[in-house]
Order: structure tokens, then sequence, then C-alpha cells
């Protein structure tokens, strides 16, 4: 038995709605096992397979140098007591000297780790606004810098200046513009002296790598040199985690990225190179040295750039190779 088909009139009097006029569907799109992935993958890094390998590896170089040292010693106890007494002695002094030197290390690296806990909580200021936090961040600070003499007076005019403000930025701004200012007046010349030096090597030395050696050994001696200037002491393994953590930060930032200020100075470098290819090279090396100098920066400064403007690769190359390939 076939149906009819079924015919509904609609009232006259009521509009018809169109698509257009139909609710927009909102979907909330969650991703918690990639979120989940990525908490698990930050856990993981603080401890791996790789890191276990070399801390044995060290630990067994460590232990068979030891045994070494003492069969050695002795070897010489029994052969002569002076000569053993003497191989004390001098064993001696090298665990103090190595003592010392690792008791230095662990003052740089715990400095180190201070001044990126300023970072973080000049960030934490900025993103949630506190005002509490923003006063524990300028004491921090101060204490920091509590005992050198070049910054005696910017630190009196933080604290003589420091109830005149009521909001958390301003207080950053009054830390960057009073301490901060000067210390990246000093950072600048750094990395404009290291530029220069890393300019002239590659357009005068003729050398076959000479010129990557020098810009290495400039480079280094810049982030050392900068991490004192922002109150982190030097040291071999401080160093080492400076330069890694620059280099981290140049591969996160990009270290010469499409529009970044550094395409101007590897344009002038070209314009050079028409005159002389070791010109050309020269500013381009120097203008990646300046690059590494203002990621130093980012990286041994106490607390982001606020009020102050970050300096340009441009403006340094300028200043730094004034007079030594021309005015321009």
């Amino acid at each position: 038995m076939s149906k009819k088909p079924v015919v509904i009139e609609l009232d006259a009097s009521e509009p018809v709605p169109t698509p257009a006029e139909a609710p927009v569907v909102v979907t909330e799109v969650h991703a918690p096992a990639l979120e989940h992935g990525l908490r698990f993958a930050a856990a993981r890094r603080g401890f791996g397979i790789g890191r276990l390998f070399w801390s044995a590896v060290f630990g067994l170089i460590t232990f068979m140098i030891g045994v070494f040292v003492w069969d050695f010693a002795a070897e010489m106890l029994a052969r002569n007591i002076w000569l053993g007494r003497g191989a004390l002695g001098l064993l001696g002094l090298v665990t103090v000297a190595l003592l010392v030197m690792a008791a230095r290390e662990l003052a740089t690296l715990s400095r180190l780790k201070r001044i990126d806990g300023l970072r973080g909580e000049a960030e934490a200021v900025l993103r949630d606004g506190d005002m509490a936090k923003a006063k524990v961040f300028q004491g921090r600070l101060a204490g920091l810098y509590r005992g050198r003499a070049d910054l005696r007076w910017a630190l009196a005019e933080v604290e003589a200046r420091q109830n005149d403000v009521f909001d958390a930025s301003a207080v950053l701004q009054l830390n960057e513009t009073q301490i901060m200012r000067a210390l990246d007046e000093q950072a600048q010349r750094c990395i404009e002296n290291a530029a220069r030096q890393v300019a002239t090597a590659t357009a005068l030395v003729p050398l076959a790598l000479a010129d990557v050696v020098v810009a290495l050994t400039a480079n280094l001696r810049m982030i050392r040199q900068i991490a004192q200037i922002y109150g982190g002491r030097s040291g071999t393994f401080g160093a080492w985690r400076l330069t890694k953590a620059v280099a981290a930060h140049l591969v996160a930032t990009g270290a010469v990225a499409i529009g970044d200020d550094l395409i101007g100075s590897v344009a002038g470098g070209g314009v050079l190179s028409k005159i002389s290819r070791r010109f050309g090279e020269g500013v381009i090396n120097g203008a990646l040295t300046a690059r590494v100098g203002v990621a130093a920066m980012e990286v041994c400064r106490p607390m982001p750039f606020v009020s102050e403007d970050k300096p340009r690769v441009t403006g340094i190359i300028k200043r730094s190779l004034t007079g030594l390939f021309g005015k321009s």
C-alpha cells in the first residue's frame, strides 16, 4: 500500500528563516594527547640515557686517574720516604687547587642561575602586573648589584624614587632606566669592539681559516665579558653554559631571519664586496658577531627589555665600523 506525500502549508505571517540566519556552531578543539606528550617530553628533558652515559664515563675516568695517582704515590713511598712525601705534598696541592676551582665554578653556575631566576620573575611581573612581585624583584635586583661601585648612584636613585611608583610595569621601567641602561651601554661597547676586531681581521688577514679562529675567539671573549657586565662571573663551565644558551637563543630567534635588521648589514657587505671581496666578508662577519652579542645581552640580562629598545645590529655595525670601511 503506497503512501501519498504529505504537504505542510506554512503560515504566511511568519518569516521563513534563511541559511544566513542560522546560528553559528562553535566547537572547541582540545588536544589532550598533544599537551600530555609535550609535558612528557619536557619532563624527560632533564634526564636521559645520554646524560647517564656521560656521567658514568666521567666518573670512570676520574676513578682511574685517582687510582693511578694513588699507586704512584704508594710506589714513591716504597722506593724512598722523601720521594713519597714529595709526591703526597704535590697531590695535596693539586687536590686543594681542584677544590678551589670547583667551588668557583659552582659559584659561577649559582650566580648564572640567580640571573635566570630574576629574568623569570621580571617576565612574571610583566605578565601578571603584580605590584608585590615587582617589589620583590626590585629588592633582589638591588641585592645582585649592591657591591658594585659603578652602580651605587643608580641604586640610590631607585631607592629614592621607589615610593613614587604605584604600578608593576613602572617599577620595572624605573629599574631598567636607572640600572640596566648603564649596563646596556657597556655591553654595546663590548659588542662594537668585538665586531670591529672580527671585521678587521677578516678584511686584512690573508691566511686561510685565520678569520675563523679570530671570530671564534672574539665571540667567546665577548660572551664572557657581557656576562661579567650583567653580574655573571666567568668560569670554564659557566662560559660553556653561556655559549650553549646563546646558541639556543640564536636558533630560537633565527640567526639571520628574513626582515631582521641584519639583512641591511649583509646588503652593505654586498656593496663593499664589489670593491673588495675581503671587505664585504669583513662587514658580514662583523654583523654576525654583533648578532651573537645581542643574543648574549638577552640571555645575560637579568630582565627583558621593557621601556628600552633592544640594540639593533645595523646600529652597532654603523658605530663599530665607522671610519674603518668608510663613513656610510
